[in-house]
């Protein structure tokens, strides 16, 4: 594999530099990269479910499936490309990845077609998950041990940056042009990130850093074997089932009873800016309790999130239509469904940085990177489970309005301008969110009898 190497003193090879916010060239580009790569994913993975249905001509179920499938392996598949990646040499597998996705988001605009969305994603699905192990290995790699979780926090910023420009596009482009453009914006972006490459993105030495595919193979079995381990990502699957709802579900949940007013793609934005607000200052306050109390807090937060959306018949009974906020009003549907992203926000700053703390103490002392290395399998169960349920309870609660007969149609749209009551149909379409909520419940009294059983082990082994 070609490489880049560094002369002696230079700052990517010092374990003991001084800190300091300034970092070598290729992890700037990689940043950059990785903003771009953002952007066309989360552009697109916000309405991905509205346009397999709404243009595509899936079911509600059938897009759940779908975009359960896609999103959940797109978590898995890393941990075997990762090793050709390796053997390509870092450069040549981003040149792939993005001529795939540039590819992939082009081919799923262009053609309305159920076996071309398919193909489509899985190009995307093989793209994106060259994409993550490269520009972290790439940020690692071109960091010392001193600077390294100062390099990490630029990333995870760059990401979120990333993630906020993708969904505020989506919402104009949606409205304005519709559905299939927002998958040409995702295009023109992996094409500007596959010129980047092209252009500035040079090798760093990364050997030592890749699994053979075999390795990685034995490795997922190892971890899958662990009783303990799997359980704790099982149990934290239930937050990340939740999460995930603010593109499985929400979307279409928004635009079905508020209208095509609605902006579910800005909603959702709201999720990333309370975690950029607070979770510094959250994780400073837990510093001296254990990881497993904040996890807990987490999932305790998390289905008081869905339960308030859930709420919002009760506003409605008490406002109308409308919640005045003096010079702006909003429906309430809008208004709980920001108390509810926010508090999944709000969740997410008590989670996130204690759970790979946690996590790495249910793995045996002499394996802890090798269990590491398969921590984000709960996100993998998450959006495989959360997309798919969401299929079926919408079609059972928030149905498509396309598939009713004009009659219904028609009473749906009086409904929404508060002239006529709501259709059966959507009657009962907060109910969704009682299901996640109760998932969430599950989740914190399957994570409080974990913690008991697995301190009691622990104690008896000293």
């Amino acid at each position: 594999m070609s490489s880049v190497t560094t002369k002696p003193g230079n700052a990517m090879q010092k374990d003991t530099a001084p800190l300091t916010w300034k970092f070598p060239r290729p992890f700037w580009v990689a940043n950059i990269i990785e903003l771009f790569e953002r952007a066309a994913y989360y552009g697109m993975f916000i309405t991905l479910t509205l346009y397999l249905t709404n243009e595509i001509g899936f079911t509600d179920v059938g897009a759940g499936w779908v975009v359960a499938v896609f999103a959940g392996f797109i978590y898995l598949a890393p941990t075997f490309t990762g090793s050709l990646a390796d053997k390509l040499g870092f450069r040549n597998a981003l040149i792939l990845a993005f001529a795939l996705l540039t590819g992939g988001y082009a081919l799923l605009g262009a053609f309305q077609y159920k076996l071309t969305a398919v193909l489509s994603l899985l190009l995307i699905m093989l793209g994106g998950s060259f994409v993550k192990p490269i520009i972290t290995g790439t940020v690692a790699k071109a960091s010392d041990a001193a600077n390294r979780a100062r390099a990490f926090s630029i990333f995870y910023q760059i990401v979120n940056i990333g993630a906020f420009i993708g969904k505020t596009a989506a919402k104009p482009l949606r409205t304005e042009l519709g559905l299939k453009y927002i998958n040409f914006y995702s295009a023109v972006m992996a094409l500007g990130a596959l010129l980047l490459v092209i252009i500035l993105y040079r090798n760093l030495d990364t050997k030592g850093m890749g699994k053979t595919l075999r390795e990685s193979w034995r490795g997922l079995l190892t971890v899958l074997k662990n009783t303990r381990f799997m359980a704790l990502i099982l149990i934290v699957a239930g937050f990340w089932t939740i999460q995930g709802q603010l593109y499985a579900t929400m979307p279409k949940y928004a635009l079905r009873m508020i209208g095509e007013h609605a902006a579910p793609e800005w909603l959702a934005n709201i999720n990333p800016l309370v975690v950029v607000l607070f979770v510094v200052g959250i994780t400073h306050l837990t510093r001296n309790i254990r990881p497993v109390s904040s996890i807990a807090i987490s999932l305790f937060i998390i289905p008081l999130s869905a339960l308030s959306i859930a709420l919002s018949p009760v506003l409605e009974s008490y406002t109308g239509q409308s919640v005045s906020f003096g010079w702006f009003s909003l429906h309430p549907i809008t208004v709980m469904l920001i108390i509810g992203i926010a508090l999944q926000g709000l969740a997410e700053c008590f989670l996130s940085p204690r759970f790979l703390e946690y996590a790495s103490k249910q793995a045996p002392p002499e394996e802890v990177g090798l269990y590491m290395g398969y921590s984000h399998l709960h996100t993998f169960f998450a959006w495989l489970i959360g997309f798919a349920v969401s299929g079926y309870l919408l079609e059972a609660f928030c149905p498509d309005p396309a598939k009713m007969s004009p009659a219904i149609q028609e009473q749906r749209l009086q409904a929404l301008a508060g002239q006529a009551p709501m259709p059966d149909a959507w009657a009962h379409a907060h109910y969704i969110w009682y299901v996640f909520a109760g998932i969430g419940l599950a989740a914190l009294i399957c994570l409080l009898l974990y913690r008991r059983v697995t301190d009691r082990l622990d104690a008896e082994k000293k």
